[in-house]
């Protein structure tokens, strides 16, 4: 019996997206291709691990119990390739992510401060949605992510909160002047008829909004289709409606906003970093999220002072 890794890697793939097509172009090579290596596996281990259906497969018994098995090796292999490139601590190269309603702000203070000590990393950064960012960091391309919590799933993965990062409602000076008398009681799920302008759908900031708020996707006052935080402070900032800005953002995208605390306890995101737990970690993990919080912690303590 001979199983490679690359069989493992592509049966992993194929156990994740179900599909066939989608699994190939997720291992970057043709449907046939994968097809030909699932069969070999079959053969080799002397038993069916999937059922192929009309548009998807899913995997049979023996399947899950073999897919058990090459979470084990693939995650022992990443291990072997994470020593070759750390060497006592936060050296070497490191693949981090972020969500992109978080890395225009906290980034440049944050590389700074790993600059200001002198710490000899190399940070190749990968800007991306949630879901995106922890399938690249279970699959090994990723070693960490940043991203706002809650996730879906913490299977398998270690949790470092960072800081909690606010939200405050930002609007034109005369939509916000709309809702003058009403600042001491002022709650996210009380703005009435107000037009609520969100991130487009799957950025974890407007599930968080939305949440807030106690709205409806198909909520009538509600439009979701900025691409990004700078495309809807500029919406808003134009009188098109109000939206939920982070404190992190406030330093960059303020720029023509009206900013209003809410009253009681205010709505906020609880900003974190994560990594496999079976990933190697001599310390750079503990560096890192020391080295981010204080970044996130800054930017924050400062707009507190002056909002």
């Amino acid at each position: 019996m001979n199983i490679t890794l690359r069989q493992l890697t592509y049966f992993r793939s194929l156990a994740t997206h179900h599909n066939f097509g989608r699994a190939a172009e997720a291992v970057h090579v043709s449907q046939p291709a994968l097809s030909v290596q699932i069969r070999e596996m079959e053969q080799a281990l002397g038993g069916q691990l999937v059922e192929r259906r009309a548009r998807d497969v899913a995997l049979t018994p023996f399947g899950r119990l073999v897919l058990a098995q090459t979470d084990k090796v693939l995650g022992e292999v990443q291990t072997l390739k994470d020593l070759a490139r750390w060497n006592g601590g936060l050296s070497g190269e490191l693949r981090l992510g972020i969500i992109p309603t978080i890395a225009p702000y906290l980034l440049p203070q944050a590389l700074g401060a790993i600059r200001a000590e002198d710490i000899g990393l190399v940070v190749q950064v990968q800007e991306s949605k949630t879901a995106r960012l922890l399938e690249d960091l279970q699959a090994g391309r990723l070693d960490a992510v940043v991203l706002a919590l809650p996730m879906e799933s913490e299977k398998g993965l270690e949790v470092a909160p960072l800081f909690e990062d606010r939200f405050v409602l930002a609007g034109s000076a005369a939509r916000i002047a709309a809702l003058s008398g009403r600042e001491d009681s002022l709650r996210p799920d009380h703005l009435g008829p107000e037009t609520l302008l969100l991130l487009e759908d799957g950025h974890c900031l407007t599930d968080q909004a939305l949440e807030v708020c106690g709205q409806a996707r198909d909520h009538g006052q509600i439009d979701m289709g900025a691409s990004s935080l700078s495309t809807l402070s500029r919406l808003v900032a134009a009188g098109f409606g109000l939206t939920l800005l982070p404190e992190l953002a406030v330093g960059r995208e303020a720029a023509g906003l009206v900013l209003r605390r809410f009253g009681g306890e205010e709505p906020s995101r609880q900003v974190a970093l994560v990594r496999r737990a079976s990933s190697l970690d001599d310390g750079w993990f503990r560096t890192l999220a020391q080295i981010l919080a204080r970044a996130g912690q800054e930017i924050t303590e400062e707009v507190r002072a002056t909002l």
